[in-house]
């Protein structure tokens, strides 16, 4: 097997874009109308939304390589960080630490050359508290960089990285590429496509190579448009991941990437259309609060605030006595007549019945 490294061509990327030129068109319209939208917003509720999708991107970078981080602790972070609310506790998940800090850095910085020292600083940034492996610095070990699945004694190997001898000299001529590119590539997600499959293939790093391709792939996305992207890519990409390593596995095998490329822009169009419906989701949340804001009590607004945090796609399995119980130690009493009261006001919807009911926010 010789993987696209290995070849004659590399890192000579060849595509076709005939079949997804409206696919293009539309992403630059979206581009334009996910910006005149956000332009409306008064400044708290553009905040809110870039926070929003700061959230999903941080959570859902990291649930693509199996790591689940906490919702409540990557928000507190990010408002912090922000300063808009400085009094939030540092969390004691140093991955959520780092994880934000580097979606904020990739953001206020977005327009500035990468280099080899952004690179380093963004591993640094994501391994906080990792043990045992080198940070911040190419990958020298000896054995092969490999991407494997299956049982000890039954793996697979799906790809074989550069060895590691070679690692500062792909990445020079990769940092330099990407450099170069964004005055010879005008349209963004083919930019953006063809950085992140050249990125995963050198796999510069020992570890975190998934989430600092994503973040070139932002980088590339927010230098061509000349604005932090107001999307949210991981989440797209997790909503499939299996497609996604089924399509990175078979363009790491040629130079050809035409299918990888209309896979990459799909992913980013369906990823503009979450983004589009959660921009207008933090609006109806906006309005939601300011006509409702003095209809409820202090445990109410506690749980109403809690599943609005989950977005357009809702508060999932719906809100239930035993959840309202845990959210705001009410007791059982307490909470079946504040939910009755929440749906008498119009506020919450029942669904099901019986010991089944749950409820959903009627916004």
């Amino acid at each position: 097997m010789r993987y696209n490294w290995q070849q004659k061509d590399w890192p000579n990327f060849q595509y076709k874009t005939d079949t997804i030129e409206d696919l293009l068109f539309d992403f630059a319209k979206r581009t334009g109308r996910i910006s005149g939208v956000l332009d409306g917003f008064s400044e708290s509720e553009q905040a809110e939304a870039m926070i929003n999708l700061m959230v999903s991107e941080a959570i859902k970078t990291s649930e693509i390589e199996g790591e689940y981080l906490s919702r409540k602790d990557v928000m507190s972070s990010i408002r912090r960080n922000l300063g808009l609310n400085p009094e939030l506790p540092v969390s004691k998940d140093k991955r959520v630490e780092g994880v934000t800090e580097l979606m904020l850095t990739i953001r206020e910085q977005f327009i500035a050359p990468l280099t080899e020292t952004v690179l380093s600083n963004w591993h640094t940034m994501l391994m906080k508290g990792s043990e045992g492996i080198q940070i911040g610095r190419w990958r020298t070990h000896k054995e092969p960089m490999r991407i494997v699945s299956g049982a000890m004694g039954r793996e697979v190997v799906h790809f074989e990285a550069p060895p590691s001898n070679i690692i500062a000299t792909e990445m020079t001529q990769f940092i330099e590429w990407f450099n170069k590119s964004q005055n010879t590539l005008k349209k963004p997600i083919l930019r953006a496509a063809i950085a992140h499959l050249y990125f995963e293939s050198i796999h510069p790093f020992e570890d975190g190579n998934g989430r600092i391709g994503r973040a070139v792939a932002e980088k590339a996305l927010s230098q061509n448009i000349g604005r932090p992207v107001l999307f949210s890519l991981s989440k797209s990409i997790e909503e499939n991941k299996k497609t996604y390593y089924d399509e990175l596995k078979k363009a790491q095998r040629s130079n050809e990437i035409t299918d990888w490329i209309n896979y990459f822009v799909k992913t980013v169009l369906d990823a503009q259309i979450d983004a589009e419906q959660e921009i207008e989701f933090t609006l109806q949340k906006t309005k939601f609060f300011d006509n409702h804001k003095h209809a409820l009590n202090e445990r109410q607004q506690k749980v109403v605030h809690r599943m609005l945090e989950e977005g357009h796609h809702g508060f999932e399995g719906g809100m239930n006595a035993r959840k309202y119980v845990s959210l705001t130690s009410a007791s059982k009493a307490t909470a079946t007549r504040d939910l009755q009261d929440l749906v008498e006001k119009g506020i919450f919807k029942p669904v099901g019945g019986g010991r089944s009911t749950r409820y959903e926010i009627n916004i």
